[in-house]
């Protein structure tokens, strides 16, 4: 359906209040303690802390923090791979290394790692920072960030996660230059805009007669000053030096 004609509910972590409100209504009788961090775990999601107490009241009868931490076996992280809190999340990732924050950087690559992202998109993420936010100004990071992923792959977890914030640091503290990715862009641009424009005659492959004939690589250079953009493109520039 159109977007437009539907309505859109944005549901909201609910505050601390709130969930104690909850976790009273449910029946279950649990202390002070315990409902602070049944609360603090269920990051404002009442579904999941009802989940949580039906749980551990079935597994253990009483609810302490010790039986719910029992339950829940790993600390629960509100993370779907495939929702919201994961496209947030990485998104807060890429913009901490643009603002060359690594505090909030490094924080939300633990966050990710925590609640089971997959190592190798974390790098795969900062292979294509290297580039696009760093690219001329310290072309090393595309080789940091490679040699970042290729440790992910060969060393996987926990022990590579050391390897990532390595990587997140150095991408973070590198020097910023997105000229390179703004110059392709806008060349993509001219492509849809004009179509295949012809190549100059000078800059054309020969492997034939007929092709020389037509003069096709007639009069090229190695090291020409000449502009070698398609007649129509003449004096573009692209990448701004």
């Amino acid at each position: 359906p159109l977007l437009s004609r539907c309505r859109v509910f944005v549901l909201e972590e609910l505050s601390e209040k709130d969930m104690a409100k909850i976790i009273k209504h449910t029946g279950f009788k649990l202390s002070k303690k315990a409902t602070d961090w049944l609360i603090a775990m269920a990051n404002g999601d009442a579904r999941q802390a009802i989940m949580m107490l039906e749980n551990t009241s079935e597994l253990y009868g009483d609810i302490t923090v010790d039986t719910l931490k029992d339950a829940l076996q790993s600390k629960f992280l509100r993370y779907d791979k495939q929702g919201d809190e994961h496209y947030n999340t990485i998104s807060a990732f890429i913009k901490s290394m643009r603002a060359s924050q690594a505090d909030a950087a490094l924080y939300y690559l633990a966050r990710m790692v925590d609640a089971g992202e997959d190592p190798k998109f974390i790098a795969r993420r900062m292979v294509i920072f290297a580039s696009e936010d760093i690219g001329l100004a310290q072309p090393t990071a595309l080789v940091v960030a490679n040699d970042v992923f290729r440790a992910v792959e060969i060393i996987g977890l926990p022990e590579c996660a050391i390897n990532l914030a390595h990587g997140v640091a150095y991408l973070c503290e590198a020097k910023k230059d997105r000229s390179s990715y703004e110059a392709y862009f806008k060349a993509v641009a001219d492509v849809k805009k004009y179509g295949n424009l012809p190549v100059p005659l000078k800059i054309r492959n020969a492997p034939t007669k007929l092709m020389e004939e037509l003069e096709y690589g007639k009069g090229y250079e190695k090291y020409t000053k000449e502009d070698l953009l398609p007649e129509k493109l003449k004096g573009k520039k692209y990448l701004k030096k």
